[in-house]
């Protein structure tokens, strides 16, 4: 939640969920979805979490996106945003 957090006080962030994802030398490590309500590139975006937050935590994928997946309860589950970002990698 503190990477969302981050992520989210980003002027052009609207919305944000974290996942890891499998990493053969580390085990795991940080992607995460957005969606923009104005302009930024991914590069920017890590520029701004590398600025507040450890350098392991910054993400070292960012999928830019116009919606999140939400459950039929209109919930995003971080589960779902892994598995739909994962699957298009």
């Amino acid at each position: 939640m503190e990477i969302d957090s981050v992520l989210l006080e980003h002027p052009a962030v609207a919305e944000v969920a974290t996942f890891g994802a499998p990493d053969p030398k580390y085990g795991e490590e940080v992607h995460a979805a957005v969606v923009l309500k104005g302009e930024a590139t991914v590069e920017q975006l890590q520029e701004h979490c590398r600025s507040r937050l450890a350098d392991f935590k910054v993400p070292k994928v960012i999928h830019i996106t116009k919606e999140l997946p939400r459950t039929a309860t209109g919930k995003v589950q971080r589960r779902h945003v892994a598995a739909t970002f994962l699957a298009k990698a």
